[in-house]
């Protein structure tokens, strides 16, 4: 490690899930060798390792057996077959799912590159489930009209990280392990580097780039049932919109129909994919009379209000009526095990369940940010509305906003977009740094500036716990700012972030070490934790329409002729969030936006 304060790179990316990984990689192949990656984490423990039940490409290995309707077996197609799949069904099934949201230009690039991707991955050892002839398998996944979820059992996430982080390593990507991101340095609307802190030893630096990358990840910790990691607090949304990035579209947030009951941890949606059916108290499968067509496979956010409305009902399982059953019994001992054994594992472990033998418990959980730093396809930070860049500074991943998924995303399609977009950033970085980009002068010492911070946080003698707030904070969000949402639980939601701010101001932090000091890193967090919760509330609330993972039950209809457009929020000068609008981005002669029906 370098013994100065001052680290320079060429590049610094921050993230080493999907996203960051590709760019560093990507970057380094086009013959950028001097790149660094930070991660709060060890990189191989990064979320993207979560995902388990695939990444969505129209490859057409498979197609459903005729007759066998939407929940029969899948068989390989004979060669010279007709196609059931292509990349133009992809682009519609995924424009379809964000509600008319998603960008049409940045859907057709990523649906396109899907193709290419795969094979990449598995040019470089990829370890993908296969077909009975060797290709690679795919299965079905909600809100997609074939089959083209490529999966590796359930644990796809994990291969593919494995996998790319290899060839980063290759290629003489530097990993910084366990280094937290405090700053990041924009000046003139050109970014200098980022602040940061060694976990290790609590040493503060300035790391100085001609580029800087966020891949940070999601913030599904905002919430008190989450399949997120605990590392997933948006750390780099807040860090951006504190150095003046704006943030878009974060009023659209996604729950998963099956996160185990009360611990939120995720059920994958190939169980569904497999054939798992969805049933409530009265062994019902309920599903029918929301999404006749899709039935379990309609998307997350149509499939968790339908769960949501069983519970409110009175047709939850459990003591406390909060849960539903997903039952894969009749997939049978060997589908299971062979295909679901790491969620098999999960439901024994958390809930004492054998789904061989009976029906888990699970509830809707906080999963997915379809908003957050907005980009153009390759990568760019966006400044504004017009259009214009903030200079070296690039984003991909959940931490970013393309927008692809717009309202709601399909499953499979995140792994898909880290993987397009992070390396598609790679290739744009690399392509600014050969071009002549410098190493810009930065002003005064922004280490100084964080370690002052730091110092105050760790001198106030306030009596608020962090920990108090974080959960108030998260019990607050679910309950007002969750599935459904009006403008009573709204406001009510905006009063208590704006309470739980000033309350922030007192908190205390109770470990005054410098060495691997945790209590610090959760206070900083949850900082981070209130200052974008503060945006979705807000944005939520000016939003008065249903549209994809927004719903609002008074304004129950999707409005395109007053909200067919991306919300944007620059921090003001008091602090509270400002919002403009831009238009997004269609084709109106191929889709045009349409009722949105399952």
């Amino acid at each position: 490690m370098p013994n100065s304060e001052v680290i320079t790179h060429d590049v610094i990316i921050v993230g080493a899930g999907l996203a960051g990984s590709w760019a560093a990689m990507a970057t380094a192949q086009q013959g950028v060798k001097d790149v660094g990656v930070l991660s709060k984490i060890h990189p191989l423990r990064s979320h993207s390792g979560a995902a388990q039940g695939g990444i969505a490409a129209a490859l057409n290995n498979v197609r459903p057996v005729p007759g066998t309707g939407p929940r029969g077996p899948l068989e390989q197609i004979p060669v010279g077959d007709e196609l059931v799949d292509s990349t133009e069904l992809h682009m519609f099934d995924t424009i379809k799912g964000s509600d008319w949201l998603g960008d049409q230009n940045a859907i057709e690039i990523m649906v396109n590159d899907a193709i290419d991707v795969i094979y990449e991955y598995e040019h470089m050892g990829c370890v993908f489930s296969r077909t009975p002839d060797g290709r690679i398998a795919q299965r079905r996944f909600g809100g997609h009209s074939a089959p083209r979820a490529n999966y590796a059992a359930d644990r796809t996430g994990h291969v593919l990280l494995h996998t790319i982080h290899e060839q980063a390593l290759y290629h003489g990507v530097k990993f910084y392990a366990e280094w937290y991101v405090m700053d990041l340095i924009v000046e003139d609307n050109a970014v200098r580097g980022v602040v940061a802190i060694d976990v290790l030893t609590g040493k503060i630096h300035l790391l100085r780039a001609k580029a800087v990358m966020f891949g940070t990840g999601g913030y599904g910790r905002a919430f008190k049932i989450t399949s997120n990691a605990y590392a997933n607090t948006g750390d780099g949304v807040a860090i951006a919109y504190d150095a003046g990035v704006p943030l878009m579209d974060m009023e659209f947030v996604q729950f998963h129909p099956t996160g185990l009951y009360q611990h939120g941890i995720l059920m994958s949606e190939a169980c569904r994919g497999e054939g798992g059916y969805l049933i409530n108290k009265n062994g019902e499968r309920f599903m029918e009379k929301y999404a006749p067509d899709k039935m379990e496979l309609a998307p997350r956010d149509l499939v968790s209000r339908s769960e949501q409305t069983e519970i409110d009902e009175g047709r939850g399982v459990m003591d406390d009526g909060q849960g539903i059953f997903l039952d894969m019994r009749h997939l049978g001992r060997e589908k299971i095990l062979e295909r679901l054994p790491q969620v098999r594992d999960i439901a024994i472990d958390f809930v004492h369940v054998d789904p061989i033998d009976d029906p888990v418990p699970i509830q809707p959980t906080a999963h997915y940010s379809m908003g957050g730093i907005p980009t153009d396809v390759h990568g760019q930070v966006i400044a504004d509305a017009s259009g214009t860049p903030v200079v070296g500074f690039y984003a991909a991943g959940e931490a970013a906003c393309v927008s692809v998924h717009g309202a709601n995303r399909l499953g499979t399609n995140s792994l898909l977009e880290a993987s397009v977009f992070g390396r598609r950033a790679g290739y744009a970085i690399a392509e600014f740094i050969k071009g002549g980009a410098k190493l810009l002068p930065v002003t005064g010492d922004p280490a100084e500036r964080s370690r002052q911070a730091v110092k105050e946080l760790l001198d106030n003698p306030g009596t608020e716990l962090v920990e108090d707030i974080a959960q108030e904070l998260k019990a607050n969000m679910t309950m007002n700012c969750g599935i459904f949402r009006d403008e009573e639980r709204l406001n009510i939601a905006l009063d208590k972030v704006h309470e739980l701010q000033q309350r922030f101001k007192n908190a205390r932090v109770m470990d005054k070490g410098s060495r691997f000091n945790t209590d610090l890193l959760a206070t900083l967090e949850a900082k981070h934790l209130l200052t974008f919760s503060e945006v979705i509330v807000k944005g939520a609330l000016n939003r008065t329409e249903s549209r994809g993972a927004h719903s609002r039950t008074d304004h129950p209809k999707r409005d395109d002729e007053d909200w067919l457009k991306h919300t944007i929020a620059h921090k003001g000068e008091d602090g509270r969030p400002q919002f403009s609008y831009k238009d997004v981005t269609l084709y109106w002669d191929r889709f045009p936006p349409q009722e949105r029906k399952y």
